[in-house]
């Protein structure tokens, strides 16, 4: 058995991968609404809930949001944030998607601009393109420590809000 063949030096160990991909520390440009926002579309889309979305459920994704691409438009798309060479998108490769066109890095030709443009999720609209002001202005009032810890407590208030309104129309 392999225990036997690591315990007699015959048998290399398995380097498993420690990385741990936590959205809200890498996407710092997000906030946690709009990560939630585009995680529930990722799994909108993720037909075969194997967590990843693979080029036909892309094809289809962007034939729901009236953008059709071509059979190579579609590769192209994966192949512009593909890092780990699987030929399907992870939730990571799809935020990085929107970090992407953000940024403006983003072909203006390319399919991956329509996705971000005509997803749910506007990011121009959203304030991570446009306005410089507005994370000045963000930065100010929240210092990044204490960022989540912030919107966690207003998510919070906001259920309990909605609980309480519950509570009240119920009796």
């Amino acid at each position: 058995s392999r225990r036997t063949e690591l315990s007699e030096g015959q048998a290399e160990p398995l380097q498993l991968s420690l990385r741990v991909f936590n959205p809200y520390t890498e996407f710092r440009e997000f906030s946690r609404k709009q990560i939630r926002d585009m995680e529930k579309m990722f799994r909108q889309y993720d037909a075969g809930k194997d967590g990843f979305i693979d080029l036909m459920e892309l094809k289809l994704m962007m034939e729901k949001l009236e953008a059709p691409q071509t059979h190579l438009g579609l590769k192209n798309m994966i192949k512009e944030v593909d890092e780990d060479f699987d030929g399907k998108l992870s939730f990571r490769e799809f935020l990085l998607i929107f970090r992407k066109a953000a940024a403006g890095e983003l072909a203006e030709d390319g399919g991956l601009l329509v996705l971000a443009q005509l997803s749910e999720i506007d990011v121009a609209t959203e304030g991570v393109k446009g306005s410089k002001v507005f994370f000045e202005a963000k930065a100010k009032a929240i210092e990044d420590g204490n960022r989540f810890e912030v919107e966690i407590k207003a998510e919070q208030e906001e259920k309990k809000k909605q609980a309480e309104e519950k509570d009240r129309k119920s009796t």
